[in-house]
């Protein structure tokens, strides 16, 4: 059983103004797996293969065989691209990057 602070606010670069709750735990775990895996510089990895890289670093009591993890993933990339923590390249299939810290 899960109680409301399990839960974090997340945004969508799609939906600009508007928020959505999720599993805090899942948030952290998916965030913390996919920015290591994200180069700094444009044009970035496919998130086909930013998904391949970070399965191996997700934890898997919350993510059994990688499930869901394409979900969180894309809820993951939306609420970091509407931070500005990430970019989504400019060339197709979507490649994302991270905007440098300094």
């Amino acid at each position: 059983m899960h109680d409301s602070d399990d839960k974090i606010e997340i945004e969508s670069i799609t939906s600009p103004g508007r928020t959505e709750r999720v599993n805090r735990a899942k948030y952290i775990a998916m965030r913390e797996a996919l920015l290591p895996v994200l180069p700094t510089d444009a044009p970035g990895i496919a998130v086909a293969d930013a998904k391949t890289a970070l399965l191996k670093h997700l934890s898997q009591e919350l993510f059994p065989g990688g499930e869901k993890a394409g979900w969180w993933l894309k809820a993951v990339q939306l609420d970091l691209e509407a931070k500005g923590i990430i970019v989504r390249g400019t060339t197709k299939p979507v490649r994302l990057y991270k905007v440098a810290s300094e």
